[in-house]
C-alpha cells in the first residue's frame, strides 16, 4: 500500500517527464500507467553518476535487485545535493531500507500488489510534491499583464517579449516577479530563444480547466534566473486544437494570481481564447518591422483589436529593428508613423549581431550583450509602460 499521502493530484504530470528506472519489470511502463513518460533503464552505477536535474523521478523495482545494490541505491541518491523524487515498488520492503529511503526529501514506497493507477498517483504526487512551493499573491495586489504580438511573421516579437520580461524581472529584484507565457502553443520560439526546455502540456488537461491551480503552476514553469519563470509547451502542431479555451484562460488567470508581471507572447491569428486573453491586458503591444507591408498590417491589426474589444484598450505600436541611416529605402520614424496613421510608443534599434549571438547561446540579449542599443530602448519602453497605471481586469476574469 502507498505510505499515506492525502495531497490531492489535480493535474496528469507525467507525459514527457524523465524517469530513471531500476529493474527489468519497469521497462513496459510507458505504453502502460506512466504513458508519454521517457523512461530510461539504469542500474546502480547510473544513480552514482546522476547529475543534478538529470532525471525528473527515479523509479526502483525492490524486488529485482539484491539487498546490497538496495542499499547502494540509497546511498548513492543521499549523497546526491538536489535529488530528484524517488519512488520504490516491491512486495518484499526492508524496514530498515524503507526508513533510510524516506529520509529523503521526497521519496515514497508502493507495497506489491498495485495497480497500475496506483502506481501512476504515486508518480504523480511525487511530481507535485517535488515542485517549488508557489505562494499566490496577497489579497488586492495588483499583478499586471503585457500583451505583445507581431503585425507580420518575424517582426522580433518575441525576441522583445523576452527582452521586456528580463527588465522587469531585474527592476522587481525578488523571486517569481514574471512569468512569461509563449501562447504560441503549436511552435512557439521563446523556451529555444532563453535555452530552456518546455515543459506545459496544456493538452494533456483537454477541456478540463477546473485541474488548473496555483500549486500546478510550478510544474509548468521553467526557471530562467531570479525572477523571470518561462509558461511554454512542447512542440505540438495539434496543440491549438486540443487545448481548450477554458484552460487556457484558467493558466493565465492563476498566473496573474502568482506574479506580479506576466508577459504574453502572442500568436497573430486569432484563437478561441485571443479576445479575452486581450480584453484582460493592461497593455498590448503591437511589434511592426519598418517596411511598409508591415506598418499598414500593424495599423489594421491594432484597430481591428480596438473594435473587437471595445473596452478603450488601445494597443502601443513599437517600431522594431530601426537603423541609423542617412540614405536608404526604410522610412525614417516620421514616415513610418505617417503610415501608421498614429503615434508610435517607441523604437527598437537594430542590432542583429546581438540578437543573433544570444539566440544561439541561449538566454536575453540583456545578458549576453548588455552594451546593446536594443537593451537601452526596451528599458526606456518598460519604463514608459510601467509607469502607466494598471488596469484591473485580468486576463480570465474577462471570460
Amino acid at each position: 500500500m502507498l505510505r499515506s499521502k492525502s495531497a490531492k493530484v489535480s493535474a496528469d504530470l507525467i507525459p514527457g517527464r524523465r524517469i530513471l528506472a531500476l529493474g527489468e519489470s519497469l521497462r513496459g511502463l510507458a505504453d502502460g500507467p506512466l504513458a508519454g513518460a521517457l523512461i530510461e533503464m539504469g542500474a546502480v552505477a547510473s544513480l552514482e553518476d546522476l547529475q543534478s536535474g538529470g532525471a525528473d523521478l527515479v523509479l526502483i523495482d525492490a524486488d529485482a535487485l539484491e539487498a546490497t545494490a538496495l542499499a547502494a541505491c540509497v546511498k548513492a541518491l543521499s549523497a546526491m545535493r538536489n535529488s530528484p523524487p524517488v519512488l520504490m515498488v516491491g512486495e518484499n520492503l526492508p524496514a530498515g531500507l524503507v526508513r533510510n529511503l524516506l529520509r529523503l526529501e521526497a521519496a515514497d514506497i508502493l507495497e506489491a500488489p498495485y495497480s497500475p493507477e496506483d502506481l501512476a498517483a504515486a508518480v504523480q504526487t511525487l511530481l507535485v510534491e517535488a515542485q517549488p512551493v508557489v505562494a499566490a499573491a496577497a489579497p488586492g495586489a495588483a499583478s499586471r499583464c503585457w500583451g505583445v504580438t507581431g503585425a507580420v511573421g518575424g517582426s522580433g516579437a518575441t525576441t522583445i517579449a523576452i527582452e521586456i520580461a528580463h527588465a522587469l524581472a531585474v527592476q522587481a529584484g525578488k523571486d517569481r516577479a514574471v512569468c512569461l507565457v509563449d501562447l504560441n502553443l503549436a511552435d512557439g520560439a521563446a523556451a529555444a530563444y532563453l535555452g530552456c526546455a518546455p515543459t506545459t502540456r496544456l493538452a494533456d488537461f483537454g477541456h478540463a480547466a477546473d485541474r488548473i491551480d496555483a500549486a500546478m503552476l510550478g510544474a509548468f514553469v521553467t526557471p530562467v534566473s531570479r525572477g523571470l519563470d518561462l509558461m511554454a509547451g512542447v512542440r505540438d502542431p495539434n496543440a491549438f486544437d486540443a487545448v481548450g479555451r477554458d484552460a487556457v484562460l484558467r493558466m493565465l488567470e492563476v498566473a496573474c494570481e502568482v506574479y506580479d508581471y506576466v508577459i504574453l507572447d502572442l500568436p497573430r491569428h486569432r484563437r478561441s481564447w485571443t479576445l479575452d486573453a486581450l480584453a484582460g491586458c493592461d497593455e498590448v503591444i503591437v511589434i511592426s518591422e519598418l517596411t511598409v507591408p508591415a506598418l499598414l498590417a500593424a495599423r489594421a491589426y491594432s484597430d481591428e483589436i480596438e473594435d473587437a474589444l471595445s473596452t478603450g484598450l488601445r494597443p502601443r505600436i513599437v517600431l522594431n529593428r530601426l537603423a541609423s541611416r542617412m540614405f536608404g529605402p526604410a522610412p525614417s520614424m516620421t514616415e513610418a508613423e505617417k503610415a501608421l496613421q498614429r503615434k508610435a510608443e517607441a523604437g527598437i534599434s537594430s542590432d542583429w549581431e546581438a540578437a543573433a549571438a544570444s539566440a544561439n547561446l541561449g538566454g536575453p540579449i540583456a545578458q549576453h550583450r548588455p552594451k546593446s542599443k536594443i537593451v537601452k530602448d526596451v528599458q526606456a519602453l518598460v519604463e514608459s509602460l510601467a509607469a502607466q497605471p494598471p488596469r484591473r481586469d485580468a486576463p480570465a476574469k474577462a471570460a
